[in-house]
């Protein structure tokens, strides 16, 4: 059986420090000898930080708009080209400063391969400076720059030269009241020994078998076709912080899967043409995933099947 590939998301705001992050944690791997791709969005036609990344890494170049909404489809073609011809064992997506955390994730996970990925986590850098002069921004902006904390599984404080004492202690207080469980450290350049990145995702999988901070994913494989009245009253159950779930899903009253979305709340389904692999993955925040999967698996085992409901 094929090794998962592990998956990177760099976020934070623009200008924060990302591609420095991302040249040192290149340069580890490739002292580790392992198949490296690198995804970098873009929201312009030309791609500012490619130079960074060296010949022998594979470079896919997101441009002309955001992953979380403009390019998703282009997105997922690449993705998946890459875990096809090239299988990596390690992916990097550096984000535009404009991402929002869930809608990256969202958009990475598409069913169809998700169950060859591991998400090992989302390092956010925060510019120091811009953080204590965050308020000056519109309020939009201050929203995703609080997004971006909020949901870090690590957070590098940079460029805390330019920043006090006082102005560091208050900074870190700030941003650890926002998102108590990831390690936060004051950097300069994003130097960060690269082993607390890799030991803090290792212990991870370790203890859960999928992250498990503030935001975190699940994949669900149905082996057959479930119930539609009984799925529809397992989504009005679920939890307010399941804030995406999209995949295919197949009833006893159809031919074909239908390709399902869900988000906030609202179920979204569409009929398909051809059998596709009976995938669901879902996205959510402090999530107990083993009372979903539970939850799933004795809907797809119930013998209440409804012959005479219709789509």
């Amino acid at each position: 059986m094929m090794e998962k590939t592990e998956v990177y998301i760099l976020s934070g705001f623009l200008g924060s420090g990302k591609t420095t992050l991302l040249k040192q944690l290149l340069e580890d791997e490739r002292s580790h000898g392992r198949k490296v791709a690198v995804m970098m969005n873009e929201l312009g036609q030309v791609s500012i930080d490619s130079d960074s990344v060296e010949e022998d890494v594979l470079l896919r170049e997101l441009l002309g708009g955001c992953i979380c909404c403009s390019i998703q489809d282009e997105l997922e073609a690449q993705l998946q080209g890459l875990l096809m011809d090239n299988h990596p064992d390690v992916i990097y997506i550096e984000t535009t400063g404009a991402a929002h955390p869930v809608e990256v994730l969202d958009s990475i996970l598409s069913p169809l391969f998700a169950d060859q990925l591991i998400i090992k986590g989302i390092i956010t850098t925060v510019d120091g400076t811009r953080w204590k002069d965050r308020k000056t921004l519109g309020p939009q902006l201050q929203q995703l720059i609080l997004e971006q904390v909020r949901n870090a599984d690590f957070i590098l404080i940079n460029k805390t030269d330019d920043l006090t004492e006082n102005e560091q202690a208050k900074l870190i207080f700030e941003i650890q009241g926002l998102n108590q469980k990831a390690p936060c450290l004051l950097t300069n350049f994003s130097k960060v020994p690269i082993g607390r990145i890799r030991n803090l995702t290792a212990s991870l999988e370790k203890k859960s078998g999928h992250i498990h901070l503030n935001l975190s994913t699940f994949v669900y494989q149905f082996n057959h076709a479930v119930n539609h009245t009984a799925f529809e009253e397992f989504l009005k159950e679920l939890p307010e912080t399941i804030y995406r779930i999209k995949g295919y899903v197949k009833f006893h009253h159809s031919e074909y899967p239908f390709l399902f979305q869900y988000s906030y709340g609202m179920p979204l389904y569409m009929k398909e043409l051809m059998n596709l692999k009976l995938n669901l993955v879902f996205i959510g925040e402090n999530v107990d995933w083993k009372l979903i999967q539970n939850q799933l698996a004795s809907l797809e085992n119930s013998d209440n099947q409804d012959e005479n409901e219709k789509s």
